[in-house]
């Protein structure tokens, strides 16, 4: 039975709360904004106005032109429109600055049937990149993967040697890199893997979901394709962005109206954009706040890792190269990750042992596997903190955390 005792929420790296102000923006959008925001009668445009103030915002917050903001469900979709919309038959002659941007009107057919060109991407990226470059690849695209470092760090010379292999197969149209590791919590040297992908022709898509409103813009600087989530801020699911620099070209991977210009087709909910509006100004001065949580992240990680010792065995940090302020992951020997997760949860401490998107699989996290194995990977466990995290929570969650590893290590093997 779950314990009557306060949940302790450590996982803000899964879904953020929604803040009041994003809740009353959506409140107040509710009475007046129910209608279709296609439709050009004045309720119709009501609505719209709602939609544009979240593409505006988002623009703002990334540094991009509102006219190039399209609006997505969430960070999944932004990262499949990002990467397919350089490959296939019109993304052959589209790649030079100069093509339409996505705030033209003009969007190419969907990428179906055989692909050309190549993709390089990390092997510790979001499963929404990923799988969508596996996808890619079954289609004809040619994948470079590039290995991390075990400190969780792509190395900007492993990613040169990466664009430099692809391209004696085919023309690389696209980088894709993280701006901050959606598990480790490691900054990605984004800049450098601009330099390097512009160089060299290529274009680079950055995820900037778990940097956006956590790190100053330099964390993604350089990128022609930025994607964001606005439930990793504050607001609400159902709703993210993609954001290009002028001459990019995106290509629907939906069909339907013309919605977003076509490359996104379905009804957009006013709602959702009117909390993703406040969230996305809410974020502007957030990285001020996120960077004062560092001490109490430093502070949070040496207990677990007493506490670890205390029962016998002291767990290991996972991602030691520099790091957002708000994430801990750390591998405790001797136990499983998801049990241990299983078990705090029993005692109201909300973390994970990988990618909210991976939940419910079997298989270790793949960005730790390819950081540092199978072994550390199936033990680890992901602590993030957020605004709302005291000093309170974490010397009770610690202490909850050392009750659940005694209980632990007190069963008899193998139960």
């Amino acid at each position: 039975m779950r314990s009557a005792a306060r949940v302790i929420y450590l996982d803000w790296n899964a879904t953020t709360p929604p803040h009041p102000e994003v809740l009353a923006a959506m409140q107040a959008a509710a009475e007046v904004a129910w209608a279709n925001p296609a439709s050009v009668h004045g309720p119709g445009r009501r609505a719209r106005a709602f939609i544009e103030q979240a593409r505006e915002a988002v623009a703002r917050l990334v540094g991009l032109d509102a006219r190039d903001v399209t609006l997505t469900s969430g960070g999944t979709e932004a990262n499949n429109l990002a990467l397919s919309h350089a490959f296939g038959d019109e993304a052959a002659g589209s790649g030079a600055a100069g093509a339409p941007s996505a705030g033209s009107g003009a969007a190419g057919a969907p990428p179906w049937g055989r692909l050309q060109g190549a993709l390089v991407v990390s092997r510790i990226e979001h499963p929404s990149v990923t799988r969508a470059a596996e996808g890619l690849a079954r289609r004809g695209v040619e994948v470079a993967w590039v290995e991390p470092e075990p400190s969780g760090r792509v190395a900007p010379e492993a990613l040169a040697a990466a664009l430099d292999r692809a391209a004696a197969v085919a023309p690389v149209r696209l980088v894709s890199l993280q701006a901050v590791n959606h598990e480790t919590g490691v900054i990605q040297p984004v800049a450098e893997a601009a330099a390097i992908a512009h160089a060299r022709g290529a274009r680079l898509h950055v995820d900037a979901v778990q940097a956006v409103g956590r790190l100053p813009p330099e964390a993604w600087a350089g990128a022609d394709l930025v994607s964001v989530a606005a439930h990793k801020i504050r607001g609400p699911k159902g709703i993210g962005a993609l954001a290009v620099r002028p001459g990019v070209r995106l290509r629907p991977v939906l069909l339907g109206g013309a919605q977003e210009r076509g490359l996104r087709p379905g009804t957009q909910d006013p709602l959702a954009a009117a909390g993703f509006a406040a969230a996305a100004r809410r974020a502007l001065d957030a990285p001020a706040r996120y960077a004062a949580l560092a001490p109490l992240r430093d502070r949070l990680e040496a207990a677990l890792i007493e506490a670890g010792r205390a029962a016998g065995a002291a767990p290991l940090p996972n991602g030691e190269g520099l790091r957002a302020p708000h994430i801990t992951n750390l591998s405790w020997p001797g136990w499983r990750g998801d049990e241990l997760c299983a078990a705090l949860d029993l005692e109201g401490v909300a973390v994970s042992s990988g990618s909210a998107c991976s939940a419910g699989t079997a298989e270790p996290s793949p960005v730790l596997t390819a950081m540092l194995g199978p072994e550390r990977a199936a033990s680890a466990v992901r602590f993030s903190i957020g605004e709302e995290t005291t000093e309170a929570d974490v010397v009770e969650a610690v202490r909850r955390v050392a009750r659940v590893l005694a209980r632990l290590r007190s069963l008899p093997a193998g139960s």
